[in-house]
């Protein structure tokens, strides 16, 4: 028999997490730190006392040794708590990225940056993303030449998250560029590179929709030399490391977005309970009821499928039960569902408010900003998703162009 529920020392995980944020990251802050643009260091410094930054990394590594089970918890309950998914995009890259670079490193990096970023006092991340694209990795411009005991870079990356956080408390990020264009995207190598480092020019901050409380930046790479031991993983094996980050990625993404939506079902359903129309609340209108009803089935299938990707992502790492394409197949059915359902549940949700949700007064605005950010790409855009379920669902002779 299918057993549904959580341990207990999950459950006391995600209780623990709940009164932490609601005491340290009420609705207030949220707003403050969304019109200030910073996330503060006593929220970074508080997640890395808890042990959620880097947690999925093993404890001798200076994570928390979490399964992905947990860990997408913990991504909830910070969507829950940071409806701007700011906090979370923090956490999330760092779970995951953070992951995929300490499977892949040598200890020189888990020294000069992980350890660190799982304190609070760092920070690690994703760079991939090309002004001339994102989702075609293949078709990236940053090379790699292999020198002695150094490749050097050369190329640009945009639309990255953390860059302001990253030069201002160290760190680095996870890069992929070609190091043999002739072999298409089995010419990839990926390097941990240091963002302080020698012909790294950071951008400015970029001006983004939503997401306010964490920066968005790019950097150009100049003849950068990067260490040897900063690879990552096997020479012409960078694609497929990019691509085990996007998955890891993916579920917590998604974790992120039903938190965040549960929270604005929550705070429509107050809303309507209080609010009178034609001498009685709204919520007595089976019109709004049906929204709601609408909505809540939608969300609980959702994160029923989230929970249960989590748990094929442990069955893959710790049993083998699972191959990697299978999990990546419901990965992006979680990424594809779950940011448009949040998405949805907060223009309803506003609708019902009427004008009201249309003001800075009301929360929810930060939320639709935000969560749209996932519709539109971050760790893979829709329609990518749609390729990769069809690809895996009705085979990939089929879908091979």
């Amino acid at each position: 028999m299918i057993d549904f529920s959580f341990t207990e020392e999950q459950d006391l995980f995600r209780e623990a997490i709940r009164e932490w944020l609601a005491k340290n990251l009420p609705m207030e802050r949220v707003r403050e730190n969304d019109t200030n643009h910073t996330l503060g260091k006593d929220l970074i410094r508080g997640l890395g006392d808890l042990g959620l930054l880097c947690m999925t990394l093993p404890e001798d590594h200076g994570g928390a040794g979490a399964d992905w089970v947990t860990a997408t918890i913990a991504a909830e309950e910070l969507g829950y708590a940071d409806i701007s998914v700011s906090l979370p995009v923090f956490f999330l890259v760092q779970a995951s990225w953070g992951f995929v670079v300490d499977k892949y490193c040598q200890d020189v990096v888990r020294d000069i940056c992980l350890r660190k970023a799982a304190r609070g006092e760092g920070f690690i991340g994703i760079g991939v993303t090309e002004p001339g694209g994102g989702s075609d990795v293949s078709g990236f411009q940053t090379t790699f030449s292999k020198g002695e005991g150094n490749w050097t870079l050369n190329g640009e990356k945009t639309y990255i998250s953390g860059t302001h956080e990253c030069q201002e408390m160290g760190g680095g990020y996870f890069v992929t560029g070609f190091n043999d264009r002739s072999q298409g995207h089995r010419g990839m190598t990926a390097v941990y590179l240091p963002l302080d480092f020698e012909g790294v020019e950071v951008s400015k901050r970029f001006d983004n929709y939503g997401r306010m409380a964490i920066s968005t930046g790019g950097f150009k790479m100049t003849d950068v030399k990067v260490p040897e031991e900063y690879q990552l993983g096997e020479t012409g094996r960078g694609f497929y490391l990019t691509m085990e980050g996007f998955d890891a990625a993916r579920v917590l993404v998604s974790a992120s977005c039903i938190g965040a939506a549960e929270r604005a079902m929550e705070i429509g359903m107050d809303y309507i309970k209080e609010r009178h129309v034609f001498g009685q609340p709204i919520a007595k209108y089976q019109g709004v009821q049906f929204d709601l009803a609408d909505m809540a089935a939608h969300h609980e299938a959702i994160k029923m499928l989230v929970y249960r990707t989590a748990w094929m992502m442990d069955q893959k790492y710790q049993h083998g039960t699972f191959t990697p394409l299978e999990v990546s197949k419901y990965l992006s059915m979680c990424k594809y569902l779950a940011p448009h359902h949040a998405l949805d549940t907060f223009r309803r949700v506003m609708l019902w408010m009427g004008a009201y949700g249309y003001t800075k007064e009301c929360p929810l605005e930060m939320g639709i900003r935000g969560v749209m950010s996932y519709c539109i790409g971050a760790e893979g855009a829709a329609n990518i998703q749609k390729v990769v379920i069809a690809r895996e669902t009705l085979g990939r002779e089929w879908t091979r162009r």
